[in-house]
């Protein structure tokens, strides 16, 4: 309990000692777990949408594999981009390993979909007659996606908030593809693990509570965002 609340000290006497190397983590996984967030939004919203308003041959097959993507292991998605993009890989010659780049395209194709699967499902909840009455009132198919979007925006709040937990928490993939290189690719989790490696419990302690409050912090932006929409 003692290292804990040394953990907690620590944390506070880092943050307002300004401690620089400490402020360049903190800032680089917000960057990098931001990027990716808003890269599986771009991908996931559209592509959820289809799943659920599109009616095609092997729906449901995608789905499933969308669904099982939410649960993908971050160690796996970090081997398979490392293996694409290594010196011999496919995509080697862009020189993308070991990079805040390579960290970015791992963390969205773990947050990618888990926003896929989640707008799916936001938007599979909503009344099919609803569709049928923004139609008939004249909208277009683009108009008709936005009003849904209007409709199910706590859900798929909801699903933002859980693409970017997903990703800001992982270490694995983080590891594999960045490195861990100090001042270049070292985000919390991979600095929390490294301090706990060297026996640096209360230093590993300090940055986990960094870590919980960048989230919770996050997390509070987007869920006054999200209640404040209730109320409307």
């Amino acid at each position: 309990m003692n290292l804990i609340w040394q953990g907690i000290q620590n944390a506070l006497l880092l943050l307002s000692g300004g401690d620089p190397e400490v402020w360049q983590i903190t800032l680089l996984s917000l960057k990098v777990s931001g990027l990716a967030t808003a890269i599986s939004l771009l991908i996931g919203l559209p592509l959820g949408t289809g799943f659920a308003l599109g009616k095609f041959p092997g729906r449901s097959f995608f789905l499933s594999l969308i669904n099982t993507g939410m649960a993908l292991p971050p160690v796996v998605v970090g081997l398979v981009v490392s293996v694409f993009l290594w010196r011999s890989g496919l995509l080697g010659s862009l020189h993308l390993i070991y990079t805040p780049a390579a960290i970015v395209i791992a963390q969205t194709i773990i947050a990618a979909p888990v926003v896929t699967g989640l707008t799916a499902a936001a938007l599979q909840q909503l009344d099919p007659r609803l569709r049928l009455q923004l139609l008939g009132l004249g909208a277009s198919r683009f108009q008709m996606i936005l009003a849904l979007w209007r409709e199910a925006r706590l859900p798929l709040l909801a699903a933002l908030m859980a693409g970017f937990g997903s990703v800001i928490s992982e270490v694995g993939a983080s590891m594999m593809v960045g490195g861990n290189i100090r001042y270049q690719t070292r985000v919390l989790t991979t600095a929390i693990v490294l301090e706990t490696g060297k026996g640096e419990f209360a230093r590993a302690i300090a940055l986990g509570v960094l870590l919980l409050f960048l989230t919770f912090l996050v997390n509070l932006a987007l869920t006054w965002i999200q209640q404040r929409g209730a109320k409307r």
